[in-house]
């Protein structure tokens, strides 16, 4: 069963307009966003310096929107527009992602930095809870000595919430892993890990926004966090891990009502990483690969 959609043709066109769309921003790649990093973490990581090779997603510390405060709109983001289309719909969610690694050439502390990034495609669906709007983002990161990694990441626009629209049933998350470990999202990290990121998005701090304007029953956790959370899982259970490559998809929303569970399974020749994220309830929420070299 689907509903009907509200953006019409014109819409959808004027939005799709964007698709190649680029920008190139700089940074500066210092260390206290990775020592803050470390301590949100919980890990006891040696002291990141001059030429200390950024982690595997870390990478998500830098380039961080700078929008003037008089252009933030009502749900914590920039207005929409510029780079991104201006999509009409209220509900915005990182879907998932797909990262590839120079390993012969990582980011450093101390190097001078480059982002270029496209937008690659602009699609338009009509699902159970109405107007689905998928943004596709390339980005390429590079230094002095050239590429260090490429991205490409999915961005969904969804309608409001409807009460009592039908809910996309969950799926049930394997059980059995080998590698397991449990993080507790209070409001506390969650607010760490927007400053960090300076995301102003109200859904992962603002409880009566993310409750009575959103309709979601808690605080939203990050996807880009679970995400750095699985791949921390990694590293703790291989130490010196050399990540080529990384996927994920988010599937299901993660709330800061009870912890989730981390897993992992290594294939047996142990370079393919099997890792999901689930809620207590036991339904999968984040499905992820990593690749090591």
């Amino acid at each position: 069963m689907t509903t009907s959609s509200n953006l019409d043709d014109e819409q959808v066109a004027h939005l799709r307009s964007w698709e190649g769309r680029s920008e190139t921003l700089t940074d500066e790649i210092v260390a206290a966003p990775l020592r803050c990093q470390s301590a949100l973490l919980d890990r006891d990581d040696t002291r990141q310096d001059a030429g200390s090779e950024v982690p595997p997603l870390w990478h998500w510390l830098y380039f961080l929107p700078q929008a003037r405060q008089s252009q933030i709109g009502p749900d914590g983001h920039p207005f929409r527009g510029g780079f991104l289309p201006p999509v009409p719909l209220p509900r915005r969610m990182w879907a998932g992602g797909r990262l590839q690694w120079q390993t012969n050439n990582p980011l450093r502390v101390g190097d001078a930095a480059q982002k270029h990034s496209r937008i690659a495609s602009v699609k338009h669906k009509v699902g159970r809870t109405g107007d689905l709007l998928f943004v596709e983002v390339e980005h390429a990161f590079s230094n002095a000595q050239g590429l260090c990694l490429t991205e490409t990441y999915d961005i969904v626009y969804r309608a409001a919430a409807v009460p009592g629209a039908p809910e996309v049933p969950p799926t049930s998350a394997e059980t059995d892993a080998p590698w397991q470990c449990e993080f507790v999202p209070d409001p506390v990290s969650l607010f760490r890990y927007s400053a960090l990121t300076f995301n102003g998005h109200r859904i992962h701090y603002d409880r009566s926004y993310v409750t009575q304007v959103e309709g979601y029953p808690g605080l939203i956790v990050h996807g880009p966090l679970i995400a750095t959370l699985l791949v921390d899982l990694v590293r703790r259970q291989v130490p010196g891990a050399n990540l080529t490559s990384f996927q994920f998809r988010a599937v299901r929303p993660t709330f800061d009502l009870h912890p989730f569970r981390l897993n992992g399974r290594p294939s047996a020749d142990g370079k393919t990483i099997e890792l999901w994220a689930s809620d207590p309830e036991g339904w999968l929420t984040m499905q992820a690969q990593a690749t090591l070299a």
